[in-house]
């Protein structure tokens, strides 16, 4: 996966701006809120249809604007790809790739991937086990698009359970038990499914995690594990028996106390949750490891590298970390911003200088 140019119109602080990208490292330097990180959102959209800023549609057009316009063209598996979107403030976004109408978003997942690492990362691994379960459920779909449905039918479920138990008042009635009973099986089953994937994707990052951190920080024991809300994924009444057992205390809270939704994603460090005992540099280093470790578990399954996004990486580590980030950067093409000074090891194949919202080729290669 490449991109070759980038093209912005209206997008965020940009009136119009062309941006060429090196198939290698290419840094985007300039001032702080210059619109370094507004290039790398750009990116980012166009494999989701959503900001990793977390930014509503209308942050995303320029001020005075009535929509934006972002194309990017590259290659895929060795065949070109152009991935075109307008981004209205009112009424619907159109995307076409390869010329052709994007029809539903799961069709663009998996036609350009990306790996972001952005400073609020940090929270992956200060915060509660939510963030952690997105960035599972994440790397399921850049792996696979049909876990898309996976996740879409566990959360339609769940919505649909809850809102039979919010309805009951605190009471279950013959009709409102038979319709729980349907919304259980379904739920079990999916869930099963969707912690299932999970189990197995935790298994698979453990050693990368394991790998990055130690390149990135040093030679401390990491793990990660992933824990079901209930005793008996495997054998047992599994999900579906467990919501059975669980029922009346959801019906009494209006909500359902078990299930996908409750899991937990541990990590520790030395055997220490890094969540409470990690330090700040340590905490850091673990929550770029984990884009990383996610990194090569998509390459491997996709048979090519995602683009790497790294959103003022640097500004997060000491000298030290930051030389060993950057030395053992994965193979394949990374966008890497900084307002401090440019990365000397390994060299950038592009050098982009951002200010005020154009963009100024320094170097390219």
């Amino acid at each position: 996966m490449l991109v070759s140019e980038l093209w912005l119109t209206d997008w965020r602080g940009y009136t119009e701006a062309h941006v060429p990208l090196s198939p290698g490292l290419t840094a985007v330097v300039g001032a702080n809120a210059a619109g370094k990180t507004s290039l790398l959102e750009a990116i980012g959209w166009l494999t989701t249809l959503s900001s990793f800023r977390g930014a509503p549609t209308e942050a995303l057009v320029r001020t005075g604007a009535d929509r934006a316009i972002v194309r990017a063209e590259g290659e895929r598996e060795g065949r070109s790809l152009l991935i075109e979107a307008e981004i209205a403030v009112a009424g619907r976004d159109r995307v076409r790739v390869n010329r052709q109408p994007l029809k539903r978003t799961r069709d663009l997942l998996g036609a350009m991937r990306a790996t972001v690492f952005s400073p609020d990362d940090l929270s992956l691994v200060k915060e509660g086990p939510g963030g952690r379960r997105r960035y599972l459920d994440d790397v399921l779909v850049a792996i696979d698009v049909r876990n898309d449905d996976l996740i879409v039918r566990v959360d339609r479920a769940l919505r649909q359970r809850n809102a039979l138990l919010r309805q009951c008042g605190g009471r279950l009635g013959d009709t409102e038990a038979s319709t729980l009973d349907v919304w259980d099986q379904r739920l079990g089953a999916d869930g099963e499914a969707l912690a299932a994937a999970r189990s197995e994707l935790v298994q698979r990052l453990a050693p990368e995690l394991g790998k990055a951190y130690a390149e990135v920080a040093g030679g401390d024991d990491i793990s990660i594990t992933y824990a079901p809300s209930w005793s008996a994924l495997f054998g047992g009444p599994g999900l579906t028996g467990a919501l059975g057992v669980a029922r009346s205390e959801d019906v009494r809270r209006g909500v359902t106390t078990t299930g996908p939704h409750r899991d937990e994603v541990e990590l520790s460090i030395d055997g220490r949750p890094a969540r409470t005992h990690a330090s700040q540099g340590e905490q850091r280093s673990m929550a770029v490891a984990l884009r990383l470790a996610s990194h090569a578990v998509v390459t491997e399954s996709a048979g090519s590298p995602p683009v790497l996004l790294l959103d003022d990486v640097l500004s997060e580590f000491d000298a030290d970390r930051s030389a060993s980030l950057l030395e053992t950067l994965p193979a394949g093409q990374a966008l890497l911003t900084t307002a401090g000074p440019l990365p000397t090891n390994p060299s950038p194949d592009t050098v982009l200088r951002v200010e005020r919202g154009s963009v100024r080729v320094e170097q390219h290669r």
